[in-house]
């Protein structure tokens, strides 16, 4: 691959990654506003996306505090929900290769979109831009967005006067829609909601997303286990 090509795919990826960006921050709006209708403060809102950083889990979080649950089941939500980041680093890391604060600055923005704009690109310049691209871009707009969506939650004050009270499962469901491509992840989705509906008016807040994430981690798990049930069993035959 020439100089020209490849300089030129590098911006092409960073590009994309911005856009991504752009759009992804959106959602940060209506996660600011939500957040303050729950009860959190501006700034204690910002110190969420600042920090937490996963979409998913942010509004699992306030969905849980919202509802009366407790720090615990939603600090013990948030977490289950972006444990899939963990196993992204996994597979960044051997690219990126990153040492001392660029390592954290790297964790911190590794996410659904950042690894999926990475992995679109072919040559490993250009991975490593679009990785960057994308993780700064929705970083830094979902953050201003949050900023703005707190300070317009302020202003709005009962969610429930203008029907924003139902807009944090639909901005969840919104993230997780695009996910849910492959048979096994509906499969997967199914199971744990009908978990999470049986569960609502028999357990505490919080309780019932903590109990739908164990039937799905259990449904994967078993997805998997027959086929390497019958390796096993071929091996010893």
């Amino acid at each position: 691959m020439s100089d020209t090509t490849r300089h030129s795919s590098t911006r092409e990826a960073v590009r994309q990654g911005v856009w991504v960006g752009l759009a992804t921050g959106a959602y940060g709006i209506s996660f600011g506003a939500l957040s303050v209708a729950a009860g959190l403060s501006v700034w204690q809102t910002c110190a969420l996306s600042l920090l937490m950083f996963t979409g998913g889990s942010q509004f699992a979080f306030i969905g849980v505090i919202g509802a009366a649950g407790g720090g615990l089941a939603a600090t013990a939500t948030a977490f289950l929900l972006g444990v899939r980041n963990s196993l992204y680093s996994l597979q960044m890391s051997p690219m990126l290769r990153l040492r001392g604060w660029r390592r954290l600055a790297g964790a911190q923005v590794t996410i659904d979109e950042s690894v999926a704009v990475s992995m679109a690109q072919h040559d490993p310049a250009a991975r490593r831009a679009g990785f960057w691209g994308a993780g700064v871009g929705v970083y830094a707009f979902w953050n201003l967005a949050t900023l703005g969506g707190a300070l317009l939650g302020n202003v709005l004050g009962d969610p429930k006067q203008w029907g924003l009270d139902g807009a944090a499962a639909a901005a969840f469901i919104a993230l997780l829609w695009p996910r849910l491509r492959e048979r096994q992840a509906r499969a997967i989705g199914v199971v744990a909601a009908v978990v999470a509906a049986f569960a609502v008016p028999l357990a505490p807040a919080g309780i019932p997303i903590l109990a739908a994430g164990a039937a799905a981690a259990a449904v994967a798990w078993w997805g998997y286990r027959p086929a390497s049930a019958d390796a096993t069993v071929k091996g010893m035959v």
